[in-house]
């Protein structure tokens, strides 16, 4: 057998779902040499990683690719997660479930996302979303980490590339399936999913052509236990040593119960008139949808702030259960910020259903013809458009009412960064009006008074449409001593956003009679125990879903949406690029290099107040740059490669970051503000890899890899802090603000190492016996370092932080065995602390970090026949919580003022549980 042949063979076996293999092609298999990979069809893990290494050891660049059959293998709903096991990749997780993608440790924004070449706009922007596209629609994901000149400039840690599934990677008529049904641990809720993908090649003429649709279905039911604090520095905090404390202000538990899906469906059609020429025509359309409902209740604990008095004397310590203040961030009476008491303080809880839809329909035709004297032209013209459906069905505040004896008194205790344990009491107030006590325990929170306050909703829809032209030239020539393509390529990008908002807001008695919305919360809610398993210290009632659309339905009917055209904007992109590469092959590798150059030109439109005068604003920006790129790949022999690049890229700001305007969002209390002036994040990097490839199978890799940047991108965050942008009755001066802003220079370097081994080439030899062939491991391991130069705001003066979204640490290890048609997996993966925001006022309680994230995933297939698969699946079987804390220390020692490294002040803490799932898949 040819290795050409061999090749075909291996990709017949794991391009899609697997295709066992012919009598004839499995004696040909067993004629093979000792150097041959044999493809059975039995050894699903083992033939995909082959056909995979495969495809990464001929590349001309560095990149790590996943066989289509190794997507699914685990429980890899989504292409974030079925990526993450490949080496140098870490993934962030939103409620559980993999969302975007880090490449070598780097911000997620640096990583772009691209459907058979095409780069893709995701719903939300340019951090590209990757939960929204299914993994059962890929035939390969190709991951490149060295820029080459044909792909965008703002690809600057590399691209993940999907390749749809072809009719012709099937010999024929093709069929297969797959339907499983599992459970959620947490709040016992169900899971479903499904796939099909049809395909047949059909004579056309002298041609042929390959007809493919596929579809793909996933539904996730689930709850969550999760509680947040919000911390920040007390201006009345002024007791000895009081300049390093931080108090939550705010704790609060988001008690979700959610429905989240994942449908896709595709189709392509692949014309080959002849071996010339091949015209492709496809289209996908895949959509994300999250249905949630929230309960959020909220303390308020700042809320009678103004009761202590700024005093920097000494105070003798105290316990007093009757204090003239409320209690908060009063040392004098034994409070701290980890444990005390306050008093009579206002719940602010929400009810709140959202309708969360994000969309992706892209749609693609495609040539590609092959002329005399190696000359080349491919051609494509693509339309995707981006729908990110952010629509609340309604939103219901309840407030306690203003007698401070009717509110709760609260009992904190935050002392555990896991767990925010409050106890409740009724409030009694004493003979004077400002003494108050704890009264009597109180479980059920719902017993306290409550009324509604406002009703919200909200109707809000981004869309993103983008086209794309793409004209590339090549030759095949001979050239400085070795066989040569040549590539000129010119392509046209442009993307506008369109950001429509409209709310319906409620927040006047008489209004909220009209729509007849109760004022007893009981009335509202559900009796349903409480579905999650956090000791929260207190009962409390689901708000009522059906009632909430009713409420919804009856505001529409009786008033009209108003547009928010603060949050309303428009941002044009245009990308005006071409490049010249060219690629030369000799006996010991191959030089790829080349150049890719752009001009920009963005246009954002927006409302905005500009000297008291509120209209359209228009923000026009422009601007050239080049990104060269050079990569060498030298043969060190037959079985080994080393790989030295030099690679550059520009990640720009996001759509929303670029509009002449701020954002509100009221149930998150967060302002984001646009800055049309903001300049390309710009990174060069150098990368040196050695990859070993054993014989007869196996891989061994280890390489190093460092980026300088410039005018890094990095989000301002801090409270507001003003009231100019309070309205409806609404106090927004303590929302989180954040923006975006050039910062200064900074690097990222580190290292890379990953191995796939197999006993199964070693048993004879070791004098094992056959079954223990069946065990492989793969393991792959990140090491980073990254520094920025954060520039002077306010009172802090420059410092030194990570490059955010970077993890000092990321490894995947997995074990498994298959033989004799079973299949087992056993996949550990773990994220080291990465740095989320970065504060920049001294009242907040500093910078943000992610801790560590772990998870432990297993799944078992099992071949009936050679058409018929049963699986098990399990995830999240370490189900340990994600955390969200912020460390004070670095803020403070900036400003000259000592203060210890803490991370003790959780902000956010949340858990989901463990999931199982089970079924059949078919193959014909």
């Amino acid at each position: 057998m040819t290795s050409l042949r061999r090749f075909r063979a291996v990709l017949l076996c794991t391009i899609g779902t697997l295709a066992p293999l012919s009598a004839a092609q499995a004696e040909e298999a067993a004629e093979a040499d000792a150097d041959t990979i044999v493809v059975t069809g039995t050894r699903p893990i083992a033939e995909s990683e082959a056909a995979a290494l495969k495809v990464q050891r001929e590349a001309d660049s560095l990149v790590t690719v996943a066989a289509s059959d190794s997507v699914g293998r685990l429980p890899d709903q989504n292409v974030a997660q079925a990526a993450s096991r490949l080496p140098g990749i870490a993934i962030e997780r939103d409620q559980g479930q993999a969302r975007y993608i880090s490449l070598r440790g780097a911000p997620n924004y640096w990583t772009t996302l691209s459907f058979d070449g095409i780069n893709v706009v995701s719903p939300e922007g340019r951090d590209a979303r990757f939960d929204s596209v299914p993994s059962a629609i890929a035939a390969q994901i190709v991951v490149s980490k060295a820029v080459t000149p044909d792909m965008p400039g703002e690809t600057v840690s590399g691209n993940v590339n999907v390749i749809t599934r072809s009719a012709f990677d099937y010999g024929g008529l093709h069929a297969a399936g797959k339907a499983g049904i599992g459970f959620a641990e947490l709040g016992d809720k169900r899971e479903y999913e499904g796939s099909l993908v049809l395909s047949d090649r059909l004579p056309l003429g002298e041609g042929e052509l390959g007809v493919l649709v596929s579809a793909s279905y996933y539904e996730r039911n689930m709850v969550t236990d999760n509680f947040e604090n919000d911390w920040e520095r007390v201006a009345q905090d002024q007791r000895p040593g009081a300049a390093t404390r931080f108090w939550v202000h705010e704790t609060e538990n988001k008690l979700y119960r959610l429905t989240r899906r994942n449908w896709s469906v595709s189709g392509r059609l692949d014309w080959k008139p002849d071996s010339a020429n091949t015209v492709s025509l496809r289209s996908i359309y895949t959509i994300f949808t999250d249905d949630e409902a929230r309960d959020n209740y909220r303390f308020d604990l700042d809320d009678r702030q103004g009761d202590l008095v700024a005093d920097p004397s000494a105070c003798t310590i105290t316990p007093n259960p009757t204090p003239t203040t409320s209690g908060y961030a009063d040392v004098c009476i034994g409070n701290t910020p980890l444990k005390g008491t306050i008093y009579g303080i206002d719940i602010r809880q929400r009810s709140t259903l959202r309708a969360f839809r994000q969309s992706i329909f892209t749609n693609t035709l495609e040539g590609k013809h092959d002329f005399a004297d190696g000359w080349n032209l491919a051609w494509l013209a693509n339309y995707t458009q981006s729908k990110d459906d952010r629509s609340v069905v309604g939103e219901i505040a309840w407030d306690s009412p203003s007698t401070r004896g009717l509110r709760p008194t609260v009992g904190y205790d935050f002392s555990d960064p896991g767990f925010a344990r409050l106890t409740l009491f009724n409030t009694v107030q004493l003979s004077s009006p400002t003494r108050y006590q704890a009264g009597t325990q109180v479980t059920a929170i719902d017993t306290f008074a409550k009324t509604p306050s406002s009703l919200t909703v909200l109707d809000a829809v981004d869309t993103t449409d983008a086209y794309t032209g793409k004209l590339v030239l090549s030759r095949e020539t001979a050239l400085l001593g070795g066989d040569a393509t040549l590539k000129l390529g010119f392509q046209f990008d442009q993307r506008t956003k369109v950001v429509d908002e409209n709310q319906i807001l409620l927040n006047t008695a008489a209004q909220l009679a009209a729509i007849a919305l109760p004022s007893d919360y009981n009335a509202f809610s559900l009796s349903d125990p409480f579905l999650g398993k956090i000791a929260m210290g207190y009962t409390f009632r689901y708000f009522n879903t059906d009632l909430m659309r009713a409420a919804s339905e009856a505001a529409r009917s009786r008033f009209t949406a108003v547009p928010v055209t603060g949050n309303i904007y428009d941002v044009r992109e245009q990308v005006f690029a071409g490049f010249l590469m060219g690629t030369v092959k000799y006996d010991w590798g191959s030089i790829l290099g080349g150049v890719r150059v752009e001009h920009l030109k963005n246009r954002g439109i927006a409302t905005a107040t500009v000297a008291g005068v509120t209209g359209p604003v228009t923000a026009e920006a422009s601007r050239t740059m080049a990104f060269p790129s050079l990569h060498l790949n030298f043969n060190v022999d037959d079985t080994k490669k080393l790989r030295l690049s030099f690679n550059s890229g520009a990640a720009r700001a996001d759509y929303d970051q670029l509009r002449p305007n701020v954002t509100i969002n009221d149930a998150n209390q967060a302002i984001s503000g646009g800055n049309p002036a903001v300049k390309p994040e710009k990174a060069y990097g150098v990368d040196a890899y050695f990859e070993w490839y054993l014989r007869p199978q196996g891989y061994l890799m280890a390489g190093v890899f460092y980026k300088k940047v410039k005018d890094v991108l990095y989000r301002q965050t801090r409270t507001f802090g003003s009231d100019a942008l309070n309205s409806g009755g609404i106090d927004r001066s303590g929302y989180v603000f954040t923006g975006i802003t050039n910062g200064g220079d900074g690097r990222v370097y580190g290292f890379e190492a990953a191995a796939q081994l197999q006993l199964e080439p070693w048993t004879a030899n070791l004098g094992l016996p056959e079954w223990m062939g069946g065990f492989g491991i793969s393991a792959n391991l990140t090491l980073n370092n990254s520094e920025v130069t954060k520039p002077a705001i306010g009172a802090i003066p420059n410092r030194k932080v990570r490059l955010p979204g970077t993890s000092d640490v990321v490894y995947n290890v997995g074990g498994y065995y298959e033989k004799y048609g079973l299949s087992l997996r056993l996949q550990y993966q773990r994220r080291s602390t990465w740095l989320d925001g970065i504060a920049d006022d001294l009242a907040d309680g500093g910078d943000t970090y992610w801790a560590a994230d772990d998870e432990l995933d297993f799944s078992a297939r099992y071949a009936i026949t050679k058409n018929v698969e049963i699986y098990f699946d399990a995830s999240n079987l370490l189900n340990k919580p994600g955390r969200r804390y912020s460390e004070p220390g670095n803020l403070l020692t900036a400003t000259g003022t000592p203060s210890p490294t803490t991370t003790n002040q959780t902000i956010e803490w949340e858990r989901f549980g463990r999931r199982y799932s089970g079924g059949i898949r078919v193959n014909f």
